[in-house]
């Protein structure tokens, strides 16, 4: 992201759309003011509800003040892969007190991220990555909950650990960024799949190819906002608004009319969610 692109302008609304994935405290929210502002702006172009997603502790604390600062805000909690390393007995005690918070509708996002570990400074190791992931999932099935999955670069060894585990009733690859063998695996098992804006991106051509061949009834949509920004504003600050330009440019791939499927992926976050 970058600092010096303008925020893209307001798109056409489509409605209604939830936004399964996003960080608003990275956005700029820091109270209920300033995320009920976020929050405005998004009604404003039909998207109704968003999920704020933790990646460290302090962001897992702050993302279910968010849920209860406003109705329209929902919380997802969990250490990220590469935050595994502080996963001590205090910060799972602290996890799973607000996991069981009922404004938190997920255990996430967790995973498995092989991209970072040697290049970024302080980086948990794939061993500790693999151990915190397990952690996360049994957490997800003793108290019910959906289970967020990020994963990068590690294809094999995530699905092989939660085969080995056994996974929650309801498992939800956040911002898909595999190809099409990969998109089939997971629908065989049962997962859903959430798509980002870089689904729009042009050269991204196997993440375009699987987006064709997940069932209507195990697609999500998500921003990641203020990441991975949909084309044409690559680049430029992220926002839950922005949502119907993913959701256009995925129904566009996927042959469909684009309000049919901001229903779809709507009726499939509020029954995955339970929202």
């Amino acid at each position: 992201m970058s600092a010096g692109r303008p925020a893209p302008e307001l798109p056409e609304p489509l409605s209604p759309i939830v936004d399964a994935h996003t960080h608003l405290d990275a956005c700029g929210a820091t109270d209920a003011a300033s995320t009920a502002a976020i929050v405005d702006r998004a009604a404003s172009v039909g998207v109704g509800r968003v999920v704020t997603v933790a990646d460290d502790l302090a962001a897992a604390r702050w993302a279910v003040r968010a849920a209860h600062w406003d109705d329209r805000v929902f919380a997802a909690v969990a250490l990220h892969p590469t935050r595994a390393n502080a996963l001590d007995d205090d910060a799972k005690a602290e996890l799973e007190q607000l996991a069981d918070d009922p404004r938190v509708v997920a255990v996430g996002e967790t995973g498995l991220d092989y991209y970072w570990p040697g290049k970024l400074e302080g980086c948990a190791d794939i061993e500790t990555q693999i151990e915190g992931f397990r952690w996360h999932i049994d957490l997800a099935k003793r108290i019910r909950k959906p289970l967020m999955i990020h994963n990068r670069e590690a294809d094999h060894d995530l699905l092989t650990v939660l085969l080995d585990e056994g996974p929650p009733d309801t498992v939800i690859f956040h911002c898909f960024s595999s190809d099409t063998n990969m998109a089939l695996s997971c629908v065989a098992e049962g997962y859903v799949l959430s798509f980002s804006g870089t689904v729009s991106f042009r050269n991204a051509h196997e993440l375009r190819e699987a987006a064709k061949v997940v069932p209507d009834d195990q697609i999500l949509v998500e921003t990641d906002a203020p990441y991975l920004t949909p084309h044409p504003f690559r680049g430029a600050p992220n926002e839950p608004y922005c949502l119907p330009y993913t959701v256009r440019a995925l129904a566009q791939l996927r042959e469909q009319d684009p309000v049919e499927l901001a229903k779809i992926t709507t009726a499939n976050a509020r029954r995955v969610y339970r929202i």
